[in-house]
């Protein structure tokens, strides 16, 4: 009997010796940083460095305003008849730089994601064009093969949007109220379908 007792106190012992080392050799969860200082962070974190507008604010924007919409009727009835939208970029009334097409993709992208389909405009549409008469016009293509002109097809919304801000200082704290505001337009009428709005305010003592 006391053999046996003698033998399970050293396999607990063993076992937990390896439970130790196992861990030991584990890695942990938190941002590896190199020796230039650099290191990986949450890209989902709240974001509070400065008071200009942020990754955190873009996030909350285009959360907001993708639920906002997609929650429309008409939204849902664009999805089942497959028809197209477009939008262009939000317009920046701010004092600061920053590029807001960043707040228009993300928006477009969780709007897919939802089964919205939308056509491209602007920048992306001359690379459109461009490339339409380079199979058509080049001389390069084989033209049985070539994609055909006329082909595209139009969207019968489109969303437009604007970002401003109101800034306050005093010798102690610096108070920065933005705004952004998007709508939905029939391009055929004109018409107003949906619009939404988000307010953020930042502040930072100086």
């Amino acid at each position: 009997m006391r053999s046996k007792l003698n033998f399970d106190h050293r396999m607990h012992l063993v076992a937990g010796a390896l439970v130790v080392a196992l861990a030991g050799c584990q890695t942990t969860s938190s941002p590896t940083t190199g020796s230039s200082g650099v290191s990986y962070g949450d890209s989902k974190a709240v974001e509070t460095v400065t008071t200009d507008l942020g990754s955190t604010d873009i996030q909350m924007i285009s959360e907001k305003m993708t639920q906002s919409l997609i929650q429309q009727p008409l939204i849902q009835d664009l999805i089942k008849k497959r028809q197209l939208l477009m939008a262009s970029p939000v317009k920046n009334k701010t004092s600061e730089y920053f590029d807001t097409r960043l707040i228009t993709d993300t928006i477009l992208t969780q709007l897919q994601k939802n089964g919205v389909r939308y056509a491209i405009e602007g920048e992306d549409m001359q690379n459109q064009t461009d490339e339409l008469r380079r199979q058509n016009q080049s001389g390069l293509y084989d033209k049985s093969k070539a994609v055909k002109m006329g082909k595209m097809q139009g969207a019968r919304y489109r969303l437009d949007g604007s970002i401003s801000s109101i800034i306050k200082k005093s010798s102690d704290i610096k108070d920065v109220y933005y705004k952004m505001n998007l709508r939905l337009i029939e391009i055929e009428t004109g018409i107003v379908e949906w619009s939404e709005e988000k307010d953020i305010r930042k502040s930072m003592k100086r």
